[in-house]
């Protein structure tokens, strides 16, 4: 998948530097990648709905890391991805040995990265990639400083050794009224040596929730597009290729998950825990699943312990909001019982739960799974809510951390971050017996539903609309919350159907290209929405008339339908109408 294509130019190849005039590199359709809605044009949904080709068989399963990656504000699509594609173009040049021969660089963006790019954080992301730096590990409070290095100087470091020309105003392209054929969220990387002629091109398709594709990912569906490193060569053969996994309970879509789950008389996270021991053991497992949620309370920490007084970044000056609500929430004037500390309510996990020793193991009996003895079924539990102002602080902390740059979960997206970790940490708050254990049963649920969604439609803005971010942290939530409540996997499926019907539709709008307005309460309003969809969902037998995998076909085709304007343009609903000053 990260292979670069690299042009070493030969006598009477040449071609000038920066023409354009012809696609440089001929990249196929991705009509047949299942994960994505490559089109707004009926060809392509005929083409879809057409196909007969063997790509029906594969399976959803991939790893619950590859759902859920840690990265930065402001947006999975247009600041992690983006950040990914520089470092593995990077990465291609050192592995090619021509890195040191790069003069001069060139980045094209075009589409939504385009439109939105500036509100986004894409540049500054791309240049931090070019440097070197992924998403997980940047240090984000050097971001700006170093971004203003490198416009005072006109220089970048390469992987941060080999300085070259770069001229930010120059070499960074907004082609704002160009979009490449595969996907809306497209750049382009070009290197020169000094004689300007190419040393090397790719173009990069950021699809979200930070995945990234380029041409070798577009022509066969067996590469893993949920798998999200830099360098291919670290890489497990059946992580890295989907194909080849051999899981222990595949699944294509919801209706055989439901299958598997009452065959084997297990959970939805246990099917998931199963299938992941393909790639980890149970150790690695938990750790792994811990420190995802501790880093999203470190978001939620982060958001609501902030100075009231601080503006969240650019033109439409918004003042933090969820300090001054978990304030008022401390004092108890909503009417809730006050937080016994003065400060922050820590809910983060360290991993003091002891692991079944071999003799339980050898306990439990050779026709159960291994998940069984980790996960067992919850048990049925009632709750009364207290108050759903925590859910919404919690969404709106976590959300304007992303909107200021701060590390976050993608869960599934950045733009959408605020949802799953506001529902979790209200359970842990108020409802939970075993914290531990629950976000397992939690996070493995939640990863299981945006697995469909990911391979059934799509969960770029870009693509489909809102409704493919906000609109499916909704329904994971809502099914991750009714897992832990004890719901059946009936109830489960109901609650992500539910979830996500009452999405169907919404559009990103996005005021002034910025992940605040309408972005931030909105994450607020799919956390309490998720936790209204589970009640209904526990309420009910399981039993509805719509089920989620034809919400999901739904939300496919809707987002087909919607208008570019509405898809993380910024160019038409909110952006247009609501005034910048």
């Amino acid at each position: 998948m990260f292979g670069s294509i690299l042009r070493k130019r030969a006598l009477g190849q040449y071609r000038p530097a920066y023409s354009f005039t012809k696609r440089m590199i001929p990249i196929q359709s991705l009509k047949h990648m299942s994960s994505t809605v490559m089109s707004n044009t009926a060809e392509v949904e005929d083409n879809q709905s057409n196909n007969t080709s063997p790509q029906s068989d594969h399976h959803a399963v991939v790893s619950t890391f590859d759902l859920f990656s840690i990265g930065v504000g402001p947006s999975s699509s247009h600041t992690v991805g983006p950040m990914r594609a520089a470092k593995i173009f990077i990465n291609d040049l050192k592995d090619h040995n021509v890195l040191d021969k790069v003069h001069s660089l060139r980045v094209d963006l075009f589409g939504s990265l385009a439109l939105t790019g500036e509100g986004h954080g894409t540049p500054e992301a791309i240049l931090m990639g070019i440097e070197g730096e992924a998403p997980d590990t940047v240090e984000t409070s050097t971001i700006q400083s170093r971004v203003k290095d490198i416009k005072t100087n006109k220089s970048i470091r390469l992987d941060g050794t080999h300085r070259i020309t770069f001229d930010y105003d120059k070499h960074m392209v907004f082609n704002y009224f160009k979009t490449l054929p595969q996907h809306p969220n497209g750049l382009r990387f070009c290197a020169y040596d000094k004689n300007v002629n190419m040393v090397a091109t790719n173009e990069y398709f950021s699809i979200g929730g930070g995945f990234v594709v380029n041409e070798q990912t577009q022509l066969d569906h067996g590469e893993n597009v949920y798998y999200k490193q830099t360098t291919e060569k670290n890489v497990v053969a059946e992580r890295r290729e989907q194909d080849v996994a051999v899981v222990s309970l595949p699944f294509r879509n919801a209706q055989e998950l439901l299958e598997v789950c009452k065959r084997e008389k297990m959970t939805i996270a246990q099917v998931v825990f199963e299938n992941e021991l393909k790639w980890s053991t149970p150790e690695a497992i938990r750790e792994k699943l811990l420190k995802i949620w501790n880093t999203m309370d470190d978001s939620i920490r982060n958001g609501v312990m902030a100075s009231p007084d601080d503006y969240l970044p650019g033109p439409l000056k918004v003042k933090r909001r969820a300090p001054r609500l978990y304030n008022k929430l401390l004092k108890g004037l909503y009417g809730t019982p006050m937080n016994a500390s003065n400060g922050y309510h820590d809910t983060r996990i360290t991993s003091s739960q002891q692991l079944p020793t071999s003799n339980e193991q050898q306990q439990v009996s050779s026709q159960y799974p291994l998940a069984l003895s980790f996960l067992p079924k919850m048990p049925r539990k009632k709750f009364v809510l207290p108050a759903l102002d925590y859910l919404s602080v919690y969404a709106i902390a976590v959300n304007e951390e992303n909107a200021c740059g701060g590390r976050v979960v993608t869960a599934p997206t950045n733009g959408a971050a605020g949802t799953i970790p506001a529902v979790l940490k209200y359970y842990l708050e108020f409802i939970s017996e075993n914290p531990e254990r629950d976000v397992m049963e939690f996070l493995l649920t939640t990863s299981a539903i945006g697995m469909l969604f990911k391979r059934g439609a799509s969960i770029s803005a870009a693509e489909v609309g809102c409704q493919g971010e906000v609109g499916v942290a909704c329904s994971m939530a809502a099914a991750g919350f009714t897992a832990v409540m004890g719901g059946t996997v009936d109830q489960v499926e109901n609650a992500a159907e539910i979830g996500m019907e009452h999405n169907l539709g919404l559009t990103c709008d996005p005021i002034g290209g910025l992940v605040q307005v309408p972005c931030i309460e909105r994450n607020a309003l799919a956390a309490v929405k998720a936790i209204a969809a589970a009640q209904l969902a526990l309420n009910g037998e399981g039993d509805h008339r719509v089920s989620l995998d034809q919400v999901i076909e739904t939300m496919r085709q809707t987002g087909l339908d919607m208008m570019s304007k509405y898809k993380e343009t910024s160019q038409g609903g909110l952006a247009v109408n609501v005034p910048l000053c």
